[in-house]
Parts: structure tokens; C-alpha cells; sequence
């Protein structure tokens, strides 16, 4: 069962509108649901946006054989409540947060392991020396403008599929192959490895992400265009990534020339279903 993690965060000083804090604006306490599995170095993972760090599942027992694994929900994912009013979506900021949650739970730089929006928080913590390495599946901030839009396109059109979808329908759709597919093929280039109980839910963390649209919104001027020379890093892309292509890997490389570029054959965009043990050597590797 997900444990919940309570500490508090200093806002930024600008708030959402661009208007400075008022000097007296002190901290505020931020709540994140997480599951703690495994012994070894300790290793984080990020989900990507409207998933849920049951995400990791396909993965997470190989991974806490080797490591101590926190995988958490993001704010307004999962079970993690929404940030503060004060709080914006941004990397930035919500690197900021998961920082603070990792410093809450005894843990001063864990290696880190995300996919699609969690590449990009674990390449920010690697970039300010938070993470001892970083493996990106997938990371978001690599795109130019269209192939943004198209991705946004996409994401908004299965968030609007997860709301409209009574939840008879949507269990009766997980019990078959082609219904999983129906739900996940945009996510999973195996959707039929994903049990209807798991498709149930991440369907339905998607249509309550109290984080969805605020995170969409500041994404517009999301982009990752820092080197990451410090700490090991590898960028790993599936070949039918469907939402973010996997030209975007190459301008991962050119933006960070040490990190190690991996190719995923035969995976999606959430490739730790599609080829758990793959991906599961890959972070392994990283994370010596």
C-alpha cells in the first residue's frame, strides 16, 4: 500500500501570474504518495503525466533486488494531491518539490529513472547535482514546436477519452485484448501485457489528474536545453514510441554529448511494460 510523505517547500517567488510572493510567504507543506520497496542504493522513479507510479510495476521487483525503490506519485498524479495555489507545474518548481521529498525521507541523492514528463524532472535533478544518475525514457523537452503540439494533441485527446468513457465501459473494454489496445496502444506498443486491473486504473488516474492541465499548460515552454556533465546519464528511446518520436533522442544527445543513447527496440512510449527486462538493465547499468 502507498505511503504518504508530508513536508514542506518554500513556494517560488513568483507566483503563477508572474507577480512576486509577498515577503512574509513562508513555506507550505506538500503531501506525496509513494511505494518504498527493495534495499540497496537508493533509486527514484518518475511516471509520466496522467500516469501513476503504479507505471513502474513491470519493473519495480527486478529494480528491488538491487536498489531501494521510491516511486512516487507526482503532485495532481495518482494519489498525490495538487500543489499549493502558489506552486506552478514547471520543471523547475517540481524538481524543487521532489528534492524536498527525497531530503523527508533521509535520501540526499538518489539515482533517478523517469519516463516521458519524469525524464524530464530526473535530467533537471541531475542537472542542479541532485540525482547520482539519471536514466530519461523517453524524456519530454526534446521536441520542436510541431512535434510539441502534436504530442499535447495526443495527450489531450486521451484525457478527453478517459473522462467520457462510463466506468462500465471501461472495465468491460480491459477484459479483452483488443480493448486494452483500444485504451493503451497510444502508451504501449504491447498493450495486451497490461492486466485489465491495471488498465482500469491508469485509465482512471488519467481522467482524475488534478494535475493534467496545468502541467499541459506550462509545458508549452518546456524544453531541456542544459548538459548534464556531471553525473552518469543515459536517454533511452522505444522505436514505436507513438507520442514522442525518437528523432527527439538524437537532439537528447547533441544537448548532452556524454550521455549514453539506448535504443529500445520494439517499445512504446511507456516502454517499462513493453520490455520490463530491458528496461530494467538499462537503469541498472546507469545506476552503478
Amino acid at each position: 500500500m502507498p505511503a504518504t510523505a508530508s513536508f514542506e517547500v518554500q513556494p517560488p517567488r513568483d507566483t503563477p501570474h508572474g507577480s512576486p510572493q509577498p515577503a512574509d510567504s513562508g513555506p507550505h507543506t506538500v503531501n506525496l504518495a509513494y511505494e518504498r520497496t527493495g534495499s540497496g542504493a537508493p533509486l527514484l522513479l518518475l511516471h509520466g503525466i496522467g500516469h501513476h507510479h503504479q507505471a513502474w510495476d513491470p519493473v519495480r521487483h527486478v529494480l528491488a533486488a538491487e536498489r531501494d525503490v521510491i516511486a512516487v506519485d507526482l503532485p495532481g498524479f495518482g494519489t498525490s494531491p495538487a500543489l499549493p495555489s502558489e506552486f506552478t507545474y514547471d520543471a523547475v518548481t517540481v524538481a524543487s518539490v521532489l528534492d524536498a521529498f527525497c531530503r523527508s525521507l533521509g535520501i540526499e541523492r538518489p539515482h533517478v529513472a523517469g519516463n516521458s514528463l519524469g525524464g524530464l524532472l530526473a535530467l533537471e535533478l541531475g542537472r542542479r547535482g541532485r540525482a547520482r544518475s539519471v536514466t530519461a525514457l523517453s524524456p519530454a523537452g526534446f521536441w520542436t514546436e510541431r512535434e510539441r503540439a502534436y504530442a499535447f494533441g495526443t495527450l489531450r485527446a486521451m484525457r478527453l477519452g478517459a473522462l467520457a468513457l462510463p466506468l462500465p465501459l471501461i472495465d468491460r473494454l480491459s477484459r479483452s485484448g483488443p480493448g486494452r489496445a483500444a485504451l493503451t496502444s497510444t502508451i504501449y506498443a504491447r498493450p495486451g501485457r497490461r492486466s485489465p486491473e491495471a488498465v482500469v486504473a491508469e485509465t482512471l488516474a488519467l481522467r482524475n489528474a488534478t494535475g493534467f492541465e496545468e502541467t499541459l499548460a506550462v509545458g508549452r515552454e518546456a524544453g531541456f536545453r542544459h548538459d548534464v556533465a556531471e553525473v552518469p546519464v543515459a536517454i533511452a528511446w522505444g522505436t514505436k514510441d507513438r507520442i514522442l518520436l525518437r528523432r527527439q533522442g538524437v537532439r537528447a544527445k547533441r544537448t548532452i554529448p556524454g550521455a549514453r543513447l539506448v535504443r529500445l527496440p520494439g517499445c512504446g512510449h511507456v516502454p517499462m511494460n513493453d520490455d520490463p527486462a530491458l528496461v530494467s538493465r538499462v537503469i541498472l547499468d546507469t545506476s552503478r
